[in-house]
């Protein structure tokens, strides 16, 4: 393929980065158009002005089912720069947890039942209405999960007779966290993939990945990459439109000229891809005809600096309180920091940050006694109101894929591409899901690439049911 082809992609988030790459990886030229000064998207670091530390804009993690996240991070040469955790800390007041972590001598998809019998927070019924519920996950299958995909988990839940303080202290905890909605609202099969894949189907799918380094940081090897490839990175320029000729995408028109192109791949939020194309556009692709009707889901960070250790895990689950997540983000002799997170904020969005703050430490205290004798000394609360779509019962049948849908009169246009994690990838809206996306784009664009194979199925678990096909 010839180098001199260019593909004008929009958006430098986890997306539009994965697609640079592997386009340029198939021979082509991209160009990535960013508004912002700095790659990464909703998922990266900025220099706080009050204090110049350099903080997060939210605690992002991945897990080690997140094969294309691990393979662009590894293209990127910072996969080092993710530790690994393979045990999770289940707060229950003053300062006592439970630590849930897989037994490797026992094989997947059995591999979290005793941690999931040491659970104190849960009696004897509750857990056994949980094995059952997983029981049924298993049985279900893949194929199974996606037969729920326009229905709420809360329905799962109600079947499986899932009481109030099982979904409180059990399902809430893990489900908010990894699909940003509650286990009443979310789309059943985005979580039902969360357990099937990440705690069902093998030992190391459920280790939690959480970044060394600011988020940023992540990013940086980005810039020469592209470039090394011949490729072109407009950071601080803004797209204003997706030139179309009535049959093909020529381009992109931003604040400071025209980029032409021989295909686009747009890798933004669906309302910001609705603001850049025509009503005849919008039109001849069916992919387009419903994005405005897309819904956000926010999430909240609040980063806590402490004069000294408060806590002694490096994360810690709150079940059962409005703060769901803590993580220790560095702890030296001068203090420590921990960035508390809080999924489907939509509560939250209003308070002004004094009010979060008391909120949030009142859950600390809660959890951590040693954080009762003293104050933070710095505090900073970080709203991303649309930090992904939300995952409701019928969402998936609006999300569209990368490629043009074929024999439609209106499938699409065939050389725009759509990505990020709001598209149909087969996982919820999470930064896998991003990764995905991109490189399905790219495969789009050039023919060439596409997705990283998932993690092998154990087994066992196989045989009981969890197939890919």
């Amino acid at each position: 393929m010839s180098a001199s082809r260019t593909v004008a992609i929009i958006g430098g988030g986890v997306a539009g980065i994965a697609a640079a790459l592997r386009t340029a990886d198939a021979g082509w030229r991209p160009v990535l158009i960013e508004t912002r000064a700095q790659l990464g998207g909703r998922a990266t670091s900025f220099t706080d002005p009050r204090t110049s530390r350099t903080l997060d804009n939210c605690q992002h993690v991945l897990t080690g089912c997140c094969t294309n996240l691990c393979d662009l991070y590894d293209r990127l040469g910072v996969l080092d720069s993710i530790d690994w955790q393979t045990a999770s800390y289940w707060a229950r007041g003053n300062g006592a947890y439970d630590t849930v972590s897989n037994a490797r001598f026992l094989p997947a998809p059995l591999h979290f039942a005793i941690a999931l019998l040491r659970l104190r927070g849960l009696g004897l019924a509750e857990k056994h209405r949980i094995a059952f519920a997983m029981w049924r996950m298993l049985r279900l299958g893949f194929a199974g999960r996606l037969r729920w995909g326009d229905r709420a988990f809360g329905e799962f839940l109600d079947r499986t007779r899932q009481g109030t303080r099982a979904r409180e202290m059990f399902w809430e905890p893990i489900v908010i966290s990894a699909c940003n909605a509650s286990v009443t609202d979310c789309n059943a099969a985005h979580a039902m993939q969360v357990f099937q894949e990440g705690l069902l189907a093998s030992h190391w799918a459920g280790a939690i990945g959480v970044p060394n380094i600011p988020l940023r940081d992540l990013y940086a090897s980005a810039h020469a990459e592209i470039e090394r490839v011949g490729g072109e990175l407009r950071l601080g320029e803004s797209a204003k439109a997706i030139t179309f000729d009535g049959e093909r995408a020529q381009g992109v028109v931003t604040d400071a000229g025209m980029v032409p192109a021989h295909a686009v791949i747009a890798a933004v939020p669906p309302d910001r891809l609705s603001r850049l194309i025509s009503n005849t556009l919008r039109a001849a692709d069916r992919r387009l005809q419903r994005l405005d009707e897309f819904g956000f889901s926010p999430i909240l960070g609040v980063h806590l600096y402490f004069p000294s250790m408060v806590m002694q895990t490096p994360n810690l689950v709150l079940p059962g309180r409005r703060t769901q997540w803590l993580f220790t983000k560095r702890s030296t002799e001068q203090g420590q920091l921990i960035h508390a997170v809080i999924s489907a904020a939509d509560a939250w969005m209003e308070l002004d940050e004094r009010e979060i703050v008391d909120r949030v430490l009142e859950d600390v205290r809660w959890a951590l006694p040693d954080a009762r004798t003293v104050e933070p000394v710095e505090v900073r609360s970080v709203k991303e109101r649309h930090a992904t779509i939300r995952s409701s019962a019928h969402m998936d049948a609006m999300r569209p894929r990368a490629t043009p849908y074929a024999g439609d009169l209106h499938g699409g246009v065939a050389n725009l591409a759509l990505a990020g994690d709001w598209t149909d990838t087969g996982w919820p809206a999470t930064m896998e899901g991003a990764a995905r996306s991109g490189f399905a784009a790219a495969q789009a664009v050039t023919g060439g690439g596409g997705l990283v194979e998932e993690l092998p199925i154990a087994v066992l678990s196989r045989l009981l049911g969890l197939r890919r096909s």
